[in-house]
């Protein structure tokens, strides 16, 4: 089924919000999500993957800064999803390299990395150069970068899957540089074993963008379905609290 980009970040940020989500957070997740779709790097397909855990998020402990200095910082995400905490990491590492000129930041424990995206690209369009690398799976794995330069509008991506090895902790980590100074790029080498490769260049994000705009976004019906019953909790929610307000008067 089809639905407009207006319709689908309303259904998510009611998800969001149902699911334990902070205000802003929640804007922040579903800007996540469309961001993804609407630029053709399958935004729902991420979200249905993650959308059996989005509530365990709640129980979490906040993201814990484990260790910082002027140019570099290492955060501990706690097992939470990219969705709803890696927005600050993008943060710090902009707010560090426009004080230092550069600046480093390593997640750990973070899972849904490819959400990163958004942020990184909203660090860019700010007039700071950031790239990023993470990898992913167990039994394959694969391997993500994503790069935008100073006060560009879009981001180059690429993805291949490889014969490496990983532990559980890289599985779930995320660098991020950042710098005010030097233009930053980053794409994967062509590493021996590396297969399935995929390259998209800022231009083709954004003739995807202008696809979406002109055609709409597909969605399995089910998923729909499933993002506005949840999202359902918090109208619900609302409708429970007026009642309350209006018997209190």
């Amino acid at each position: 089924m089809q639905v407009s980009m207006n319709e689908l970040k309303a259904a998510l940020r009611r998800c969001f919000e149902a699911s334990g989500y902070f205000v802003g957070n929640y804007e922040d997740a579903a800007n996540m999500v469309l961001w993804l779709e609407k630029h053709g790097l399958n935004g729902l397909a991420e979200l249905e993957r993650a959308l059996p855990y989005i509530t365990e998020d709640a129980d979490k402990p906040l993201s814990t800064v484990v260790y910082e200095d002027s140019t570099s910082a290492i955060i501990d995400s706690n097992g939470r999803s990219a969705l709803n905490c890696i927005a600050a990491s993008v943060d710090l590492a902009h707010a560090k390299a426009l004080e230092s000129g550069i600046a480093t930041i390593t997640v750990h424990n973070c899972h849904n990395r490819m959400f990163a995206l958004k942020a990184l690209t909203d660090c860019g369009r700010r007039g700071i150069s950031v790239t990023a690398y993470w990898q992913n799976g167990s039994k394959t794995v694969k391997e993500y970068a994503a790069a935008i330069k100073a006060g560009e509008r879009y981001p180059s991506f690429s993805e291949a899957a490889t014969n490496l090895v990983t532990s559980p902790d890289e599985q779930q980590a995320l660098t991020i540089v950042c710098s005010s100074r030097v233009d930053l790029s980053g794409s994967l080498q062509r590493s021996r074993g590396n297969r399935n490769a995929r390259y998209m260049s800022p231009e083709q994000l954004a003739e995807n963008k202008e696809y979406i705009i002109d055609n709409g976004i597909g969605i399995d019906e089910a998923l729909w379905a499933e993002i506005n019953r949840i999202g359902a909790g918090i109208l619900v929610e609302n409708s429970e609290r007026s009642r309350q307000g209006a018997g209190s008067r």
